[in-house]
């Protein structure tokens, strides 16, 4: 399984992301893909496994998943004009139409909110990921 962390803006969810999941299940490859070289550098710093950073390496990675491979971030990253206008139409749509799964961060600041969704800490959706990780971490390891 590979884990991809995408993030704009100053990546501070991407670096908390990562950081968790370094901590936590240390054996992951975790690439982190920054739509800017602070949010890539951001991830990096708290112990991604590689980066890289804009458009095309978004489009390009996105579009080169397995299904057991699973896509992290804020909601925003497959609305294009997400993160303030960050996420292209190009980056929303390859993360939208990759082959792995994603697990989203409901994050209500790009302007969409999920019902039924109910609003927690970003520490309780990071515990939550975490174990959602580990859990299909294990199942891959039984198979």
């Amino acid at each position: 399984m590979r884990v991809i962390v995408v993030d704009g803006q100053g990546g501070g969810i991407g670096k908390a992301v990562v950081a968790q999941l370094r901590r936590a299940l240390p054996e992951l490859s975790i690439l982190a893909l920054g739509s800017n070289s602070i949010a890539t550098a951001a991830m990096m710093k708290a112990g991604a496994s590689a980066g890289a950073t804009g458009e095309h390496a978004v489009v390009y990675n996105c579009t080169r998943t397995e299904r057991e491979d699973v896509i992290v971030g804020a909601q925003g990253i497959c609305l294009a004009g997400g993160m303030l206008g960050e996420i292209s139409a190009e980056m929303a749509a390859a993360v939208a139409q990759s082959r792995a799964q994603k697990l989203l961060v409901p994050i209500s600041a790009c302007g969409v909110r999920v019902l039924g969704v109910r609003e927690a800490p970003l520490g309780e959706y990071l515990a939550e990921l975490t174990e959602r990780l580990r859990t299909e971490l294990e199942k891959q390891n039984e198979t």
